[in-house]
């Protein structure tokens, strides 16, 4: 079994649901990306989805897309964010997952056959490419399972029961399902729209889903973990690095430690729902 696997088997096991918490790689700088990275676990973070920073992050709100703006000043790439999570696997730990989320366009420069292979030395479990529909997955998904790494995809309310096997077809992990229609941290569905969604789902899949876009206060968490797997955060996990950051733009004190507080607020959000 992969991490992914194992996690939400242990998930179930436990009669809960699981958070996934996405923080942009080296925001707002390596040094500290890197704190933030390492203590989300202890803070009850099930999975990480780790941002990869890009220029175009054309599903990303205005929240994500700072965080990346922040990273890439910094000088974070692709080999720095691998890096990144090749000293969370010697430091911390080798057992919670962690997915790479960003744009195919990063994959694709490398190659894919050369990205695969070294995200999987690196300790990545998954990625979650949001440009990257199922016509054109073929050109990355045997390469991915060849190196042990699950392909997420990501579905929507627009996607209907004629859509949604062919998104299936690549899906592996679990479904990503995005909650609203528009960008990261713009508006939230409400806890019947998720449940209706999620059932719809399930009914074509044995993946777990998990529910992202627009969650931001533990109540919304634990809204969500009531009828889906996982739920997903992140603008409100980054706007906490936005908002530890003095006039010019120089990390607080309590940047950290702030951060990994909110996250362990999520977490309990999750935790306080318990599944039959």
């Amino acid at each position: 079994m992969s991490r992914i696997e194992k996690r939400f088997a242990q998930l179930k096991a436990d009669k809960r649901a699981g958070l996934v918490a996405y923080i942009s790689a080296g925001d707002p700088d390596a040094p500290l990306g890197y704190q933030i990275l390492k203590g989300l676990p202890a803070a009850g973070a099930d999975l990480i989805e780790l941002g990869m920073p890009f220029t175009d992050p054309m599903a990303d709100g205005p929240s994500v897309q700072l965080a990346g703006q922040r990273a890439l000043k910094a000088g974070i790439t692709v080999d720095a964010t691998f890096d990144m999570v090749r000293r969370f696997r010697k430091e911390v730990d080798n057992d919670t997952p962690i997915l790479l989320m960003g744009y195919y366009n990063l994959v694709y420069q490398r190659g894919a056959e050369r990205f695969c292979k070294e995200a999987a030395e690196a300790g990545v479990d998954g990625f979650i490419l949001v440009d990257l529909p199922p016509e054109e997955a073929g050109a990355l998904k045997p390469h991915a399972e060849a190196n042990g790494i699950d392909t997420v995809l990501l579905t929507a309310p627009t996607t209907d029961d004629k859509r949604l096997p062919a998104v299936l077809k690549y899906a592996a992990g679990f479904v990503y399902f995005v909650s609203v229609l528009g960008t990261t941290g713009t508006k939230s569905a409400t806890e019947e729209a998720v449940r209706t969604h999620v059932s719809r789902i399930k009914s074509h899949t044995k993946l777990p889903v998990a529910v992202g876009f627009g969650i931001k206060t533990p109540e919304q968490a634990a809204a969500v973990a009531r009828h889906a797997d996982a739920a997903v955060v992140g603008s409100a996990i980054v706007d906490q690095v936005k908002a530890a950051l003095d006039g010019n733009g120089k990390p607080k004190p309590d940047l950290v430690a702030g951060l990994l507080a909110f996250v362990k607020s999520l977490a309990e959000g999750v935790r306080s729902v318990k599944k039959a």
